[in-house]
């Protein structure tokens, strides 16, 4: 598909849908607002331009023709308030941390650590690329950033010693490997409320649409009974489900030794890294108890990180993907807060709401989190899919279920954001270059992604009915 027609579908389609009549009920704005909104994200699945100005044309357009808002400076207001949203900023914050473990090498370092701990044999290769990612996630905000940017280079590397390539005997110990990671990654993504830059954004707009602060304590308290025990089975169970031929890999650890011996002895800015990494993991566990709020605390760490030249200046204003992604959540924000604003919501999820009136209501909170789930088949972007379809199943919750299930069933949506990029190779951001690296075919990626979404899938109703 040429750019040109992808950069005219989206436009189509929200002209289609404004022309249509306005639906009985709902009010001629929020019918406009919808089609633009609408517009949008099909530009973010298509991408014919960068994400972050697909959100800001769309934001600009609803601002200048008055669709949400009675007046030209509600309409600012409006347009501006994603930027003033303190999510936004810890994640932009976040995105440093993870530029800091690159440059300082922490990073790489834990990962060939451990190899060289763990790498005797390949169930215990896929146990450290698993323990690698899931002890950087807290820290990265971008699962493509800590798995395709930081695991990934050295991952790929172990099974080229043992002539494992996609081409020759890919199912030897490359295939496991690339499974093994991509599941992890999923798995870290919805266990810390900070290793998944959508996470952030999702509890925003649980925050704006039903009230409710899901602080990242909250987050890891309440997902941390089933996610854990889930990572822990990830790479025991690839090794059953999709197993390696070859069981043991004494190279690894030798190759890992050297390559640390080639990084040198740990350096300062490691050690300040892992101090100031260490601080912020505190202050975003126990800063309410203290009266630290935790983007104050990415904020204040984040200054630590360049007074002590673990990063410089130059690197934050310079950082072209943190500036991107913060203008580009900063945007979403605002354009799922509008839908909310000019009423489409509540026109919409009481007209879905109608259809699951008399059920019982955990019940609907099970139907609603495994329906949030399977739709993201339709995504090739996690964030696409929370700001299209998370406000409206947060309006049905609202609508159906009492007041004190609300926390918890926006718990489970919002925790499923991570587990659901296992199922295609296109569900998330590192999925693609775990598949382009050739060792899993397009038919087994869905047929793995299947079988482990339904794991995962499984997993989290359990824990539905834990705590609904």
């Amino acid at each position: 598909m040429s750019n040109n027609v992808k950069m005219a579908i989206p436009i189509v389609i929200a002209v289609v849908v404004a022309l249509l009549p306005t639906p009985e009920g709902l009010a001629v704005n929020a019918h406009y607002f919808f089609a633009v909104f609408l517009g949008v994200i099909v530009g973010l699945i298509l991408e014919p331009i960068p994400p972050a100005l697909i959100g800001l044309v769309g934001v600009a357009f609803c601002a200048t023709f008055g669709l949400v808002g009675e007046s030209a400076k509600e309409a600012r207001n409006w347009a501006l308030s994603g930027f003033s949203n303190g999510v936004i900023w810890l994640i932009f914050a976040a995105f440093m941390f993870a530029l800091g473990y690159k440059k300082s090498g922490l990073g790489k370092r834990i990962s060939l650590l451990l190899v060289k701990k763990l790498g005797k044999t390949t169930l215990g290769l896929g146990y450290a690329v698993a323990f690698a990612d899931g002890i950087l996630s807290p820290f990265m905000p971008s699962n493509t950033a800590r798995s395709a940017g930081t695991i990934f280079p050295i991952a790929i590397n172990i099974p080229q010693m043992f002539n494992s390539l996609p081409d020759n005997e890919p199912r030897k110990i490359g295939s496991y490997i690339s499974w093994v990671a991509i599941a992890a990654t999923c798995v870290t993504s919805s266990m810390f409320l900070t290793a998944l830059a959508p996470n952030l954004l999702a509890v925003s707009l649980v925050e704006k649409n039903i009230g409710v602060a899901i602080e990242w304590g909250t987050w890891f308290y309440t997902l941390a009974i089933i996610m854990v025990p889930l990572f822990l089975a990830v790479p025991y169970l690839a090794y059953i489900i999709y197993p390696p031929e070859q069981k043991y890999s004494p190279e690894a650890p030798a190759w890992a030794a050297a390559e640390l011996e080639k990084m040198g002895s740990i350096s300062k800015k490691e050690i300040l890294m892992l101090c100031f990494g260490i601080l912020a993991l505190v202050l975003w566990i126990f800063g309410k108890q203290i009266g630290v709020n935790g983007t104050v605390a990415a904020i204040a760490v984040l200054c630590l990180l360049v007074l002590f030249n673990v990063i410089s200046w130059e690197d934050v204003i310079t950082n072209k993907g943190a500036i991107n992604v913060f203008i580009w959540f900063a945007t979403l924000v605002a354009m799922a807060g509008g839908l909310k604003k000019v009423g489409y919501l509540k026109w919409a999820s009481g007209l879905i709401s109608s259809w699951l009136v008399g059920l019982d209501p955990v019940m609907i909170g099970i139907i609603l989190v495994v329906l949030f789930f399977l739709f993201h088949y339709l995504f090739a972007s996690v964030t696409a899919h929370v700001v299209a379809l998370l406000p409206l199943f947060l309006g049905i919750a609202a609508n159906l279920l009492p007041v004190d299930m609300l926390q918890p069933t926006a718990m489970l949506l919002v925790g499923s954001l991570g587990l659901m990029g296992i199922i295609t190779p296109y569900a998330t951001g590192p999925s693609p270059i775990w598949y382009g690296a050739g060792y899993i075919s397009q038919a087994k990626w869905w047929t793995l992604g299947g079988i482990f979404g339904a794991l995962f899938l499984a997993a989290l109703v359990l824990l539905g009915f834990i705590i609904l």
